[in-house]
């Protein structure tokens, strides 16, 4: 009995620290875990009650299509030219004889349509935009914030449609499946989009509450719930020089367009914010921002419709969208990672 108990007690000391450590690392999932539910920035198609009227400050641009306006395109060196052939080189998982079909993720504000509060529009503005024939309506937006007697806020915005949107989801929707995704509050973009699309061509549409944020402590858990979840390429993220992933600043409302599918040779993002994409840039289309004076605006019809349909031919769609922007190099401009993009 005795030697029993000496043996219970003195047990190897290497297995007490495997112990310990096992221990340790479970404790730590379960905190990560709890962080993401409880924050819920894990990318999730919405469902969220939140409303609250949201609009962008528009800012006016030339007509001619200016995928990086705010960069000199300058031929640069790039020190990931290997990790961003190994993604163009990986191997595409369609068959044969047949493409699957291109899923078109569109943005909403300064994308396909500009809103303002109704109060604050300037009438001069909204004059110009309205006899240059723009499509124009108001919206009621209902949002959390309480009147003083307790009662729902109500607010009123002015939205106009980009020109040609009605013909450029109408044409887009034959080739292609369309997803909405907008860093727009549900309860200001839900009867928004119902209003621009009656036919319901979006099969999908996400809200904010489906975008992520990149800070260290978000980008972390979000990096250790892809490994718990199956994605073998997130313990690379990890490993040796890698880590300078944790140095990407704060960026918010950012678009994972993993949460749509795996298998992003047939998906392309369309957007004004090209940080939205951040984490794919090969999947990227920055596209000008729309504002109301800018009533004569081309792009939908003779820039992304004709780019959209060559893609949807392409059984990867990012050896093209690489050549076009180059905007893994854009993105090492602004300070952000290889590291942190996803294949």
């Amino acid at each position: 009995m005795a030697e029993l108990t000496r043996a219970e007690v003195y047990t190897p000391r290497s297995m007490q620290v495997w112990r310990a450590l096992l221990n340790w690392l479970a404790f730590f999932f379960q905190i990560f875990a709890q962080i993401i539910r409880a924050v819920g920035q894990y990318p999730l198609l919405s469902s969220s009650s939140t409303t609250e009227t949201e609009t962008k400050t528009t800012s006016s641009s030339t007509h001619r299509f200016k995928p990086l306006p705010v960069v000199d395109s300058v031929e640069i060196e790039c020190p990931s030219t290997v990790e961003i052939a190994a993604v163009l080189d990986s191997p595409v998982r369609v068959d044969e004889d047949r493409i699957e079909k291109l899923t078109v993720v569109l943005d909403l504000d300064e994308t396909l349509v500009c809103a303002y509060e109704t109060s604050s529009l300037p009438p001069a503005l909204r004059s110009q935009a309205t006899d240059a024939g723009l499509k124009w309506f108001e919206l009621e937006c209902v949002s959390s914030d309480k009147e003083f007697e307790g009662k729902p806020k109500i607010s009123y915005v002015t939205v106009f449609e980009r020109p040609g949107l009605q013909e450029f989801l109408n044409q887009l929707s034959e080739f292609a499946e369309l997803v909405l995704f907008t860093a727009g509050l549900e309860g200001y973009a839900r009867p928004l989009v119902d209003r621009i699309d009656a036919e319901n061509r979006f099969s999908h549409r996400l809200y904010r509450p489906s975008t992520i944020c990149t800070d260290s402590l978000h980008f972390i858990a979000y990096v250790m719930l892809m490994i718990l979840f199956g994605d073998t390429s997130a313990p690379e993220i990890l490993e040796g020089e890698n880590l300078d992933v944790l140095k990407l600043e704060f960026r918010e409302h950012v678009k994972d367009l993993s949460c749509l599918s795996k298998n992003l040779c047939r998906t392309v993002i369309v957007d004004n914010n090209p940080f939205s994409f951040l984490l794919q840039p090969l999947n990227g289309i920055p596209c000008i921002p729309f504002s109301a004076g800018q009533p004569h605006d081309t792009q939908l019809l003779d820039v992304l419709l004709p780019l959209l349909k060559h893609l949807s031919l392409q059984k990867d769609v990012r050896p093209f969208l690489y050549d076009r922007f180059h905007m893994p190099e854009w993105f090492q401009k602004q300070g952000i990672p290889s590291s942190s993009w996803s294949a």
